[in-house]
């Protein structure tokens, strides 16, 4: 976490936190998601304003954490946005040689590779769960008919509860 934003944390400790207003789709893009994008429905169907601006999405993807019932979030200064995933916490990008980055930049080492009933195929590696992002799903192929990865069957809605995510924080408070 960016040192502003522990001093920030330290400074004012009881900001409420914020749900709903942020999305990661399965691309690996943020969303800002104001009132009336929320008002039209749940994050696959109204993303709201794709973030473009480069140092604003760098500073969320540093300040990307989990809380302990695996509901991801930016820490924005004291302030706690939690994220709306379309799919996954984590959208991993694929280099010609098989490394793997995390829509962020960050390198990983995969430890296990999932195939699930949509044909969908995710990393998994040390900070999570991941799904390869479509543009890279070839790099992939040739990786498993290469074998540095074999796929194992996986049901898409077993994922959350197996890899401890939560794709919608703002439904999970509404319920709570």
């Amino acid at each position: 976490m960016d040192d502003i934003v522990i001093k920030a944390l330290v400074k004012w400790p009881n900001v409420p936190h914020c749900y709903g207003w942020l999305g990661l789709d399965a691309r690996g893009n943020w969303f800002m998601r104001d009132d009336k994008t929320q008002a039209m429905g749940p994050f696959a169907q109204a993303k709201g304003s794709q973030l473009r601006h480069e140092k604003l999405v760098d500073f969320i993807q540093r300040n990307y954490e989990h809380d302990e019932r695996g509901q991801w979030f930016f820490q924005n200064g004291p302030q706690r946005v939690y994220v709306e995933l379309e799919a996954t916490p984590w959208i991993w990008r694929l280099a010609d040689d098989f490394g793997v980055t995390s829509q962020g930049g960050r390198p990983v080492e995969p430890s296990e590779c999932l195939l699930d009933e949509d044909g969908k195929l995710y990393l998994v590696a040390d900070i999570g769960l991941g799904l390869v992002h479509t543009q890279d799903v070839g790099i992939a192929a040739d990786a498993i008919e290469q074998g540095v990865w074999t796929p194992k069957d996986v049901r898409a809605a077993d994922l959350p509860g197996r890899f401890g995510y939560v794709t919608s924080p703002a439904a999970a408070q509404s319920a709570a």
